[in-house]
């Protein structure tokens, strides 16, 4: 069955799985302003390589879902190409991802509403921790909110144009701190800035796994599917993020204040106040169509992985059997609660502070593209194809220096053992369990 059945219901999976990368625009922009210290003269060269290192990974991406279209993404990629061990190393990349994308999502969410109503900014940690409890009931009830995170996606997107048409004429209006000095010459500032705004690559992984659970189109359509997905969110994201930066740059919105933030301002001076509080609600609902996405995939993935009888008697699985246990709404709720309570704890640990985190965002989404591009160079250079393999070593090169910039600034370090942790507690209770086959295809798994 092709592209062309249940259109309605195949775009609502898209704009779905699109809610992560576009959420992000929400604190990307900021995060890169940061780094540059203010300098709005190199906010725009910088998103504009953040952009271009993006298309580069979903190029690879391009040709990994060809590979794949049964889903899976760079865990199979990586334990076909190194052996089956090797598919733990974006696994747990993958885990710690979800915990951070539902604790960042839950704070930008809370920054966006302390932004429109100050008077919040004292409940900022109980708020957030609020939103991620709530985001966590919901997801309790089930898979039925695709369309919802389709509209919060679709809805994001309209009230940021208008912002940008709005944004078009208004007068330029410096609002909070710039700085026409950047901590080094221009383009070393570049190369240490866009490493930061590269969470803004987060769900690029999101098209070569989601693809699992299109029960309803078979392997040309879910292929023509995932390219046609992850190419729309480049030209979406892409287009949201440049209007910004430039509409940024323009009316001199510098960093914000620590109750508000850039994206925020620059709405309220761009926009009339209906739109400015329609704009602020969309962000924050999406940012928590983002986190409740990974209180799906994350659960989702334990309970591919948790030990289980079949009716032939045989034991498959390696983690414990609870977290493969669901209400009648099909939810593990074990992994939920599970969830919850790693968010929570990193959320407490940063104060709720969105951009505290989005270093340590980058470095373990960027581990698991970096093991589906080194897995793809494999496959090329095994299959003679010089080009490809070309761009897949060109690709890893630029997440291998995305990965270093940040590691470098010390705390991030955290985040890449996390994953290596969860991997090697992974590898552990597999080879333990007498090292099953097949397990590089658990993200695969319909969640």
């Amino acid at each position: 069955m092709g592209l062309h059945s249940r259109p309605v219901l195949l775009f609502a999976f898209a704009f779905a799985i699109m809610a992560d990368p576009v959420s992000s625009v929400a604190y990307a922009i900021e995060a890169a302003l940061r780094a540059l210290n203010g300098d709005l003269s190199l906010l725009l060269p910088t998103m504009c390589l953040v952009l271009g290192l993006i298309a580069l990974v979903i190029l690879n991406y391009h040709q990994l879902v060809a590979r794949y279209p049964e889903g899976g993404g760079a865990a199979a990629a990586a334990g076909d190409a190194f052996g089956e061990a090797w598919a733990f190393v974006p696994m747990g990349a993958l885990i710690v991802d979800f915990v951070l994308t539902i604790a960042i999502s839950c704070a930008a969410a809370a920054a966006a509403l302390i932004a429109y109503l100050p008077a919040l900014a004292p409940w900022r940690v109980p708020l957030t921790l609020a939103l991620i409890v709530a985001v966590a009931g919901l997801t309790w009830f089930g898979h039925l909110g695709r369309a919802v995170f389709a509209a919060m996606t679709v809805g994001f997107i309209a009230a940021a144009l208008l912002v940008l048409v709005y944004g078009a004429v208004a007068q330029p209006h410096p609002t909070g701190t710039v700085s026409r000095t950047a901590p080094h010459p221009p383009p070393v500032a570049i190369a240490l800035a866009f490493p930061v705004a590269m969470a803004l690559a987060t769900g690029v992984e999101a098209p070569s796994s989601a693809i699992a659970q299109l029960g309803q189109l078979v392997g040309a359509g879910r292929r023509r599917f995932g390219r046609i997905t992850l190419w729309l969110t480049l030209g979406i994201v892409g287009t949201i993020t440049l209007g910004l930066t430039i509409e940024a740059s323009r009316l001199r919105i510098g960093e914000p204040h620590e109750n508000t933030t850039q994206i925020a301002e620059l709405a309220r001076v761009a926009a009339p106040g209906p739109l400015f509080a329609a704009f602020q609600l969309m962000t924050a609902l999406l940012l928590l169509a983002a986190a409740c996405s990974s209180f799906q995939a994350g659960p989702g993935l334990l309970k591919a992985l948790a030990r289980q009888t079949l009716s032939e008697g045989q034991t498959t699985g390696i983690l414990p059997a609870p977290l493969g246990r669901t209400n009648v709404h099909h939810t593990p709720f074990w992994g939920l609660l599970l969830f919850i309570a790693m968010s929570a704890v990193v959320t407490v640990a940063v104060d709720a502070r969105e951009q505290r985190l989005v270093v340590f965002y980058a470095v373990a989404v960027f581990l698991s593209f970096l093991a589906g591009l080194a897995a793809m160079a494999v496959f090329f250079r095994r299959e003679r194809r010089p080009v490809q393999l070309a761009v897949s070593l060109v690709g890893a090169l630029g997440v291998s220096f995305t990965l270093a910039v940040n590691l470098a600034r010390g705390y991030p370090i955290a985040s890449l053992a996390a994953a290596l942790l969860v991997a090697a507690v992974f590898y552990r209770l597999w080879a333990r369990a007498g090292r099953p086959r097949g397990i590089a295809g658990a993200v695969a798994e319909p969640d």
